[in-house]
């Protein structure tokens, strides 16, 4: 992988353009706040820059509304803070329409559609339990139980602070096969608008030895949307079908440590 930091770094600096309006229902004031444009790192959270949010709404929200969990939403469709940013924007925009124009909700919490974030730590947990399920897999979860807990921190903190040095440090060790060259298995999360996400347990290489690739991932998971002329995008990205999955897996994995993939409908692509 030291081969390929490069292809690490570009990944690592992807900014999402954002234009974030505030919902009609929750102004409190004459006329609409500016909308609020930032740039959003592909592979963090949007949690993690809500405050900044919060800041520059916070004098056209009325004081009821000001401790209130704030959602977003884009054509009518809520955003889960769980997902890495740079998945929501390939999964709902397809990658066009630049900036991103979202919305910010800070009443009506669509309860059947999200789950509540109280607070930083919470993405923390839930982005260090996908870390581990993804070692699960991958090593039967034998290097993030040998990390200690200044490890364990340092890849946290190394994201939440868009630090790549101090993120890949700690995260190399998780992306390294040892003797057998591969992984057990390859943590990926399918996408697909409007459905959950698909896993399911894909070796890298077959009983006869051969590498599989994404095509054979493709055809093993979703075999009737295959010939729709669906667009499959990973980290904004369109590799080619003959590429490994071991190599996808070691290079275009989230900090997470999973492979995203989205599968567009045509009409989206």
């Amino acid at each position: 992988m030291a081969d390929d930091r490069e292809i690490l770094r570009e990944l690592w600096e992807g900014r999402v353009p954002v234009c974030i309006q505030l919902a009609s229902e929750d102004c409190n004031t004459m006329s609409a706040p500016d909308p609020y444009y930032l740039m959003v790192p592909r592979q963090s959270y949007f949690p993690l820059v809500m405050e900044k949010v919060r800041k520059h709404f916070s004098r056209a929200i009325s004081s009821s509304l000001q401790e209130a969990d704030v959602w977003l939403e884009y054509d009518g469709v809520p955003l889960k803070w769980h997902y890495p940013v740079g998945v929501l924007f390939d999964l709902y925009s397809g990658g066009f329409g630049i900036p991103w124009n979202l919305t910010a909700h800070y009443s009506r919490f669509p309860e059947k559609d999200l789950i509540r974030c109280p607070s930083r730590d919470a993405v923390g947990s839930h982005f260090m339990s996908a870390v581990k399920e993804a070692d699960g897999l991958k090593h039967r979860g034998q290097v993030i139980t040998n990390m200690q807990s200044r490890d364990h921190k340092q890849l946290w903190h190394g994201l939440c602070n868009d630090k790549f040095d101090q993120f890949w440090t700690i995260n190399r060790k998780l992306m390294e096969c040892g003797a057998d060259e591969s992984f057990k298995n390859i943590p990926f999360r399918l996408h697909i608008p409007d459905s959950p996400p698909i896993q399911k347990l894909i070796k890298p290489v077959a009983d006869d030895g051969r590498r599989l690739t994404l095509g054979d991932l493709l055809s093993e998971v979703i075999p009737d949307k295959l010939n729709e002329g669906n667009k499959v995008v990973i980290q904004g990205i369109e590799p080619p079908p003959e590429t490994p999955i071991q190599w996808l897996s070691e290079h275009l994995s989230h900090p997470d440590n999973f492979l995203h993939i989205c599968c567009l409908p045509p009409q989206q692509a």
